[in-house]
């Protein structure tokens, strides 16, 4: 959008297409802030509206999904967690991944969502999605306090479990899943536009790549008993965040630098990839939803 010089004529901003495909105007993003928080505020209120539970449901999937995987995994398949309570090692994973996969899934439907505004006003589109990223931060707030709760429980119960210098950097752990969630959602959002079946793949596809994330068992345990395997794990950028996250945390399993640089570098790439696509589409999403 931009402002017209000519004095003489009635209209004062004119609405042009962009000029090229990568396009993150950050200065117009933060003039819409106040749309951003209202973006926010939606979907806070969207998640606990005609609930019997309402917010109480963000402690309950957690909760119960560490309880079956602490009685599956770690009773029956007996994966070792050391020190570490088993609960509190599952929990720890299922709380920062719970927030990678509400990014990825909230945002993988952007165009198809909100077709009805993205046609009938001119706001940047990219908004949206970062609107659901920062509105899930609250979702795992709720579900970060209930790891703490769990923790202090464990501790003062005797547990072998401490924080450490590299805790301090937890919140970098949490900047980059939400980058993930984001480049992965706005690059499946674009493609789902044209090939429908995309949507299908999301429901189970997040499934199963939580399996080759380490959510369950540590990084160490795949290369020891698996190791013809252990590539999966070791080219997944989730598993270093999730088993840095356990480290920072509990002070259980390693931290590779090598790792989180490859992750970082991941993390940026999907991001720029999903801007690209995310701009390509938006100048033609609408024919096609």
């Amino acid at each position: 959008m931009k402002q017209i010089q000519d004095k003489n004529t009635d209209w004062l901003f004119e609405i042009t297409p962009k000029n090229n495909f990568f396009s993150l105007n950050f200065k117009e993003v933060w003039q819409y802030r106040d749309l951003l928080t209202l973006f926010v505020k939606r979907d806070v209120v969207t998640a606990y509206k005609q609930t019997v539970l309402g917010p109480l449901w963000y402690l309950i999937q957690p909760l119960f999904t560490s309880i079956t995987f602490t009685i599956i995994f770690n009773n029956l398949a007996g994966i070792n967690t050391g020190a570490v309570p088993p609960f509190l090692f599952n929990l720890a994973g299922i709380t920062i991944w719970n927030y990678f996969t509400a990014c990825l899934t909230g945002t993988s439907n952007t165009f198809g969502a909100n077709a009805g505004i993205f046609g009938k006003v001119y706001f940047p589109r990219i908004i949206v999605p970062l609107s659901i990223v920062v509105s899930n931060l609250l979702k795992f707030g709720i579900q970060f306090v209930i790891f703490i709760v769990f923790y202090f429980y464990f501790y003062f119960q005797g547990a072998q479990i401490s924080f450490n210098s590299w805790s301090l950097l937890f919140p970098v752990l949490i900047v980059l899943m939400g980058i993930l969630g984001l480049g992965l959602g706005m690059i499946i959002s674009s493609l789902v536009t044209k090939y429908r079946d995309f949507s299908y793949l999301i429901s189970f596809g997040v499934q199963l790549l939580m399996y080759v994330s380490a959510v369950v068992y540590p990084i160490a345990l795949v290369q020891e008993k698996m190791p013809e395997y252990a590539w999966l794990v070791q080219y997944n950028p989730l598993a270093y965040i999730i088993e840095s996250t356990r480290y920072m945390l509990l002070n259980v399993g390693e931290i590779s630098l090598q790792g989180l640089v490859y992750t970082v570098v991941v993390a940026i790439v999907l991001f720029l990839a999903g801007v690209l696509l995310f701009n390509k589409t938006e100048k033609s999403f609408i024919d096609t939803v």
